[in-house]
């Protein structure tokens, strides 16, 4: 299905997935918006009082190309988590001006982008009494939990919606203006009925406590992408945000060294391949090893033309899903993969590799 970026000024096709991960202990149910937080007030207006002050508006210019979108606060040191879409007009030498709920500005850098999980952190210098996001655990989160959104669609900054969580681990793929294949994202993403337009695009999704549990990144509009604003229609309930857990990690990972790792098996996929599972590259092609020598995929004994049809007992259908379904790991892990050869199901064992890029 055809989805939308939602960043104002900026169109395109999209898809996504999930991260484990999270906090300790057990899960906190909570009645609908409870309160009071803090001794602000109960219910959404609760949580609209807590989170905005950490909630930001930014402008990205660049050459011929701008864009609006939002992010969030991450810590006192200025850095602000939003999503790569959001910075990506700006290019190498472009402008991005983050404006706090209060009115003031500031001019930002950007400290690392991600296309691949369409993350990006910037960071503002000269601001004083920044109020970091307090962050939650999208592990716990459950089809039916009441959610709140925050965001500035169509550069109306400081919207805010309330939802339910519709879906969890719904897997989306997102393709840039150009359909560039350097510029997929893959996400494992929460689905939610929140309202979200274009211009929401890197902003909290909030659980009942407020706490930021995802990224609000993509929407399903009504139509066939040909909307009269450029293939950016408004919400019809078909919301999507990167699970927090994911953004975490890619965060810390973007602010320690400006570049994120990607969890690989190691193997080539073709994306062409129209039956059910995701099948190895032959090897036919011009291009490298089919499963890469010493990798992950090899040394678990995985062949050319091997079609992997589930994910730790999962079911694949398609490559772009085991792609989703491997970024929502981290390297290091272990996976268990049911593939198929010359008609046989049988079952392997690996430990994720890691790369700054690839596919699978």
């Amino acid at each position: 299905m055809a989805l939308s970026l939602v960043s104002g000024g900026v169109g395109g096709l999209v898809g996504s997935r999930l991260d484990p991960g999270g906090g300790p202990g057990a899960r906190e149910r909570a009645e609908a918006f409870p309160g009071p937080l803090g001794g602000v007030p109960r219910g959404v207006a609760g949580i609209a009082a807590r989170a905005l002050p950490s909630v930001v508006t930014l402008h990205v210019s660049g050459t011929g190309s701008t864009g609006t979108g939002t992010g969030f606060v991450l810590d006192d040191r200025g850095h602000i988590l939003t999503n790569d879409h959001v910075v990506e007009p700006g290019g190498e030498s472009g402008e991005i001006t983050v404006t706090f709920h209060g009115g003031d500005s500031a001019g930002a850098v950007v400290v690392g982008r991600d296309s691949g999980y369409d993350l990006a952190v910037v960071r503002v210098g000269g601001v004083s009494d920044l109020t970091p996001a307090l962050l939650g655990d999208s592990g716990t989160v459950r089809v039916g939990d009441p959610v709140v959104a925050i965001g500035a669609p169509f550069d109306l900054a400081g919207t805010v919606t309330s939802g339910i969580i519709s879906a969890t681990e719904r897997p989306i793929t997102a393709v840039g203006d150009e359909g560039d294949g350097d510029e997929v994202s893959y996400v494992d993403a929460l689905q939610t009925d929140a309202a979200i337009n274009p211009g929401n695009s890197g902003g909290p999704l909030l659980d009942a406590r407020g706490r930021v549990v995802g990224i609000n990144s993509a929407i399903r509009s009504a139509g066939d992408g040909e909307e009269a604003d450029g293939g950016q229609g408004g919400s019809i309930g078909l919301g999507f945000a990167i699970p927090i857990n994911q953004g975490k990690r890619v965060a810390a990972e973007l602010i320690d060294t400006g570049r994120a790792t990607h969890p690989v098996i190691g193997v080539s996929l073709d994306m062409d391949y129209t039956g059910d599972g995701a099948r190895v590259d032959t090897g036919d092609g011009d291009g490298g090893p089919p499963v890469s020598v010493g990798g992950p995929g090899d040394r678990a004994g995985i062949e050319p033309g091997d079609v992997i049809t589930s994910v730790n007992g999962r079911r694949i259908r398609s490559g772009e899903e085991l792609i989703v379904r491997t970024r929502a790991h981290r390297p290091g892990d272990r996976l268990e993969l049911t593939l198929e050869r010359a008609g046989e199901m049988r079952t392997v064992s690996l430990v994720l590799g890691s790369s700054g890029g690839g596919t699978a």
